[in-house]
């Protein structure tokens, strides 16, 4: 045999190798299965928590810092803000929490009204693990899975 015949034979066997064993003999090779995701449930981050899922809890962790920015709001000035962006720098409402309306799963909605605002946020999919939310200025925040939450939607604890 020459150089280039080796090479090529050398070459061969190396694929055959790394294509796996039912290549030589000729068997086609069922490709590998993908390793199984485990599905853990959503874990309560404290007693009496009522998110479904991680999303859920995002949403609602949201949903309280800007009800809690706009009660401090108030109080300071008399008034609820016109927007969000008015918010940042209340409480723990940061100006990039303001930047964006999509949060993950999420997207949030903010309407001034004259002496309030409502707040929801609305998930990208409505399903068992993603409800919409719905809050108004009395803190109160409302959930459905079904449709748009609003204020006839049940109350969450």
């Amino acid at each position: 045999m020459n150089r280039g015949t080796i090479g090529w034979f050398c070459a061969f066997i190396l694929a055959v190798r790394m294509a796996g064993p039912g290549v030589a003999s000729g068997q086609e090779q069922a490709p590998a299965a993908a390793p199984a995701q485990a599905v853990t449930p959503y874990q309560a981050k404290f007693p009496g928590d009522p998110a479904r899922s991680e999303s859920e809890g995002q949403a609602l962790g949201y949903m309280r810092v800007v009800i809690r920015a706009e009660r401090d709001y108030k109080k300071r000035h008399n008034k609820y803000t016109d927007s969000l962006a008015g918010l940042a720098g209340t409480g723990s409402f940061t100006r990039r929490m303001a930047s964006t309306t999509e949060r993950g799963d999420y997207t949030v909605g903010f309407h001034a009204q004259k002496d309030g605002y409502v707040l929801t946020m609305t998930p990208k999919q409505l399903d068992q693990e993603h409800r919409s939310f719905y809050a108004e200025d009395d803190g109160v925040i409302h959930a459905d899975d079904q449709k748009a939450a609003d204020l006839s939607s049940p109350k969450i604890k």
